[in-house]
């Protein structure tokens, strides 16, 4: 027929190999890459990563384009998980990720400080759209969540620890070089649609399977410590949000009452003889939380040093003898739900930056993402 082309049996099979193997290495590339850290204190961090396809797992570092090192695992996975040791303070290292023939552009990230200490912590970034220049502009050694990093588990593309994926390619500059430690919220966990009512399945995963999937971080990772011992400041998360809907189909988080493991595992957390900060971060309105077992949680909230909540769509300080609950979100213009000892409030997207340097007040400073400072304290060490 004219104009209709033949092709040879052999062409066609070539022909076919070779759109297969352009397709195998297409799913095999490296997607995305984050850091976290595992374990209690910063001596290793974790390079994180994910690929379409299973396989090997290697990252190459150093404080040098060169690198050097070489942790590798021949395990074959599609999310990645390497720990590297981080031993020298006040230096670049260097990273490159590796899974089958595919690798990554070489990045980069800060090593731990050895004279100021920067931590931001940002609240509600599943409903907001933030322009994050003002935080990438204070270049934190480490960002932390306050909860409900990601919006559901549930809608469509992003079921899963698909989520958890697209938070990664909202802003993968930065997660290629901050070290990124998220606070459960009951929107990390939101499986099915909330309703008017409880309905007979749970809305909620209690325990979190693709977020423990997705992250890793220390503890057993719905609850976790991170210390930093050169300046005396540890910070604990905590899995409360919603409290009230216990023991319904609307359950969010792990219990906290009497019997609980997470209230003994605070209060062995507390209890601790330890000089220094200690900040406590969680996902449940403070003024609520602060009263329950008859006041036992806000008495072990006051051992520390500060809590920080990403409760409400607002930013916030309040003040209960003298000690100080915060509240922040990067979409900061919703309800208004001020504490009873609110000291300073305002309704503007925001995060918490937090400041240490050895022997030296802690510095608390809540900014909006247009750069401003909206409230500034500083916290003697207890």
């Amino acid at each position: 027929m004219h104009g209709m082309r033949f092709f040879s049996p052999t062409f066609m099979s070539r022909f076919l190999l070779f759109l297969l193997f352009c397709s195998a290495t297409e799913a095999a590339t490296i997607q995305r890459i984050w850091l976290s850290f595992q374990r209690a204190e910063p001596t290793h961090i974790t390079v994180n990563w994910e690929t379409a396809q299973p396989g090997d797992s290697e990252v190459s570092f150093g404080t040098s384009a060169a690198m050097g090192g070489k942790v590798a695992k021949a395990e074959q996975v599609t999310l990645h998980h390497i720990e590297i040791p981080i031993p020298e303070k006040d230096v670049t290292y260097h990273y490159q990720v590796r899974s089958g023939t595919e690798t990554s552009a070489i990045h980069t990230f800060k090593g731990m400080p050895a004279k100021e200490l920067r931590i931001a912590v940002v609240g509600d970034w599943g409903f907001a759209q933030p322009d994050l220049a003002a935080l990438i502009k204070d270049d934190v050694h480490v960002l932390m969540t306050a909860g409900d990093n990601v919006g559901s588990l549930h809608q469509k593309g992003r079921e899963g620890t698909k989520a958890f994926s697209a938070l990664i390619d909202s802003q993968p500059g930065l997660f290629h070089t901050t070290p990124f430690m998220p606070v459960l919220g009951n929107h990390d966990r939101e499986i099915r649609s909330r309703g008017p009512k409880p309905p007979l399945e749970a809305v909620y995963d209690v325990d979190a399977a693709a977020y423990l999937e997705f992250f890793a971080l220390p503890g057993n990772e719905w609850n976790w410590t991170l210390t930093f011992p050169e300046f005396t400041a540890r910070f604990i998360a905590l899995d409360l949000e919603h409290i009230q809907d216990m023991g319904t189909t609307w359950q969010t988080g792990h219990p906290f009452d009497a019997a609980s493991e997470q209230l003994a595992w605070y209060r062995q957390q507390m209890q601790e003889p330890r000089a220094g900060h200690t900040i406590s971060i969680q996902n449940e309105r403070s003024a609520t939380m602060r009263g329950q077992l008859k006041g036992e949680w806000g008495r072990l909230f006051q051992q520390g040093s500060a809590v920080i909540t990403g409760f409400g769509y607002f930013t916030e300080r309040a003040m209960v003898d003298g000690f100080p609950y915060y509240n922040t979100a990067l979409k900061g213009d919703g309800d208004r739900y001020p504490d009873p000892k609110s000291a300073f409030f305002a309704s503007e997207h925001s995060y918490v930056l937090l400041t240490f340097k050895p022997k030296s007040p802690m510095q608390i400073e809540i900014m909006s993402l247009a750069g401003q400072v909206l409230d500034q304290q500083s916290y003697p060490a207890k």
